[in-house]
């Protein structure tokens, strides 16, 4: 395709999007299954061109913002609560997928090099950031499990990446060290951690004296590939780097971004993340055609690939059911031994933490990037795309029902350990009045702001009745902010009026558009919190 027909291409698959994601929302169906089916779709319409993507392409443009993306929103605390449990999944579990998937491929095709099982292995290994944030933004879980699925695939790509690399190199050359992989794996981790807390602290201190706008949402955005470009270009772990600038910049943003820019880049960077993970699902259904061409159809596909492809869902699904299963009930006889106490283990837990193993752009991009003559090509290819179908529509499309099943959803706790809303808000209006008391007089202990000091006084009186009995606002509280928004939708007619009848100019149009705005957005926000 020319470069105009390209872009086009890239504007109808857009349209296609729209379609698909309101088609999932009428029937409430999983955003990444309705996508990724939508691509397969797609691609297999008569008329549709072939398309074919660098998959070194796809890892730098897709991945680098989208790991951010769950970085930034990363609660740092949790993460280091459950860092343990994390890296037991993003490392234990991948290796041990790994070495299931390579045992398992080897026993079915014995003519397949053992190192080409374990890249295969190693290909379809690591769940995926995007797939999970796709499935895990619309339910609702206890703290804990959320942040285990959640930290796992953030840092799982770089486990998967380092043993595929060296399963490659050995299937190409015959040779492989253990120790050395070993050792490159904590070098690879220890370097993209540091790339990533430098180019972070960096775009902090950036961002922080930048004042234009855009300009400021513009060094913001371009983070994430700085870390990752960076992390690749000094042979270290970009996807660590990435996973780290994120942290840092979701840390430092409360002190960084001023409140416009914090609203503005807020708004762009989920319409830009939205656009680039339907994208990717729609790009992984597009790859199914290549692989099934390059396998002479689908018929030869499944007479030549069937038994092996079949095995290695198998093995990718039971493997981390065993893996973590026996991990979760040896965790009490490991900690008495070091005399820690830990909570007993929830079948449910497991089950769903077992469950969750969703694949996607890695998994894609990873395989596609294959040696021509690497062995076993061409099932590695089928067996990654089924991996990702089965996982993302089967095991993605029913984690909201698995999860009511477990009634994991009526385990979501109260969070007793934090202050909670009305709590928080008290101490806050408080703060605000004691800075209006300082100012409401002036040096001759006149009253100069009495209005003020009115409000932010009633705030209070408001917000300790609130902290102490919330039921008693319910309705109430409900009531109130329907009036606020009452009053916000009347002046915007009336604004609307004054300016289609020529009363006022474009210019003041959108001085208090942006007033109303701030005030419906303020209003929503109380009168949708808990």
């Amino acid at each position: 395709m020319s470069s105009t027909e390209t872009f086009k291409f890239v504007l109808i698959l857009l349209v296609a999007i729209l379609a698909l994601e309101l088609i999932a929302r009428r029937f409430r169906l999983p955003s990444a299954a309705a996508l990724l089916a939508g691509g397969i779709g797609i691609a297999f319409l008569p008329g549709i061109p072939p398309v074919s993507f660098d998959p070194e392409l796809v890892l730098i443009v897709f991945l680098p913002p989208l790991l951010q993306d769950g970085a930034y929103y990363t609660v740092w605390s949790d993460f280091r609560q459950y860092l343990g449990g994390i890296l037991w999944l993003a490392i234990g579990a991948v290796v041990f997928t790994t070495l299931a998937v390579g045992a398992t491929v080897h026993w079915i095709v014995p003519s397949l090099p053992w190192a080409a099982c374990f890249a295969l292995g190693a290909v379809v290994s690591p769940p995926d950031a995007v797939a999970a944030k796709a499935v895990l933004g619309k339910v609702r879980l206890p703290r804990r499990l959320m942040v285990l699925l959640e930290g796992e695939s953030l840092l799982n790509d770089a486990t998967g990446l380092v043993l595929f690399r060296f399963a490659v190199a050995a299937a190409l050359t015959g040779a492989f060290s253990a120790q050395e992989a070993a050792l490159s794996f904590v070098g690879l981790a220890a370097g993209g951690i540091a790339v990533g807390a430098a180019v972070g602290l960096v775009a902090v201190q950036v961002v922080r004296r930048i004042t234009h706008v855009y300009l400021a949402i513009t060094a913001a955005c371009l983070s994430p590939w700085a870390a990752y470009i960076g992390g690749e270009s000094l042979h270290v772990s970009g996807v660590l780097s990435v996973v780290t600038t994120g942290i840092l910049l979701g840390w430092y943003q409360h002190d960084i971004f001023p409140a416009n820019v914090r609203m503005r880049a807020t708004a762009f960077w989920a319409v830009m993340i939205f656009l680039l993970e339907a994208l990717v699902f729609i790009l992984i259904g597009f790859s199914l055609r290549g692989v099934v061409e390059r396998l002479g159809g689908i018929g030869s596909a499944l007479d030549a690939l069937g038994v092996p492809i079949l095995a290695v869902l198998a093995a990718v699904i039971l493997s981390r059911f065993l893996w973590i299963y026996a991990t979760d009930y040896l965790r009490m006889p490991l900690a008495r031994m070091v005399g820690r106490k830990v909570a007993p283990p929830s079948p449910s837990a497991s089950f769903l933490l077992s469950w969750a193993g969703m694949r996607g752009v890695v998994t894609l991009a990873i395989a596609l990037s294959l040696p021509e003559q690497m062995p076993g090509r061409d099932l590695t290819l089928a067996a990654a795309f089924a991996v990702i179908l089965v996982t993302v529509v089967v095991q993605g499309g029913t984690i909201a029902p698995v999860i009511r099943w477990l009634k994991l959803d009526r385990a979501v706790h109260v969070d007793t350990a934090h202050l909670n809303e009305g709590q928080a808000n008290r101490l806050i209006d408080i703060a605000q009045l004691e800075a209006v008391k300082a100012r409401a007089y002036d040096s001759q202990g006149q009253l100069v702001h009495p209005r003020l000091l009115e409000q932010y006084t009633y705030r209070v009186t408001v917000a300790e009745r609130y902290a102490i009995a919330p039921q008693d606002f319910t309705g109430g509280r409900e009531a109130h902010y329907d009036v606020i928004l009452a009053a916000i939708a009347a002046g915007r007619a009336e604004l609307l009026r004054l300016h289609r009848s020529g009363q006022i100019h474009d210019e003041l149009l959108h001085y208090f558009e942006r007033d109303l705005d701030m005030q419906e957005i303020s209003a929503e926000n109380d009168r949708q919190s808990p």
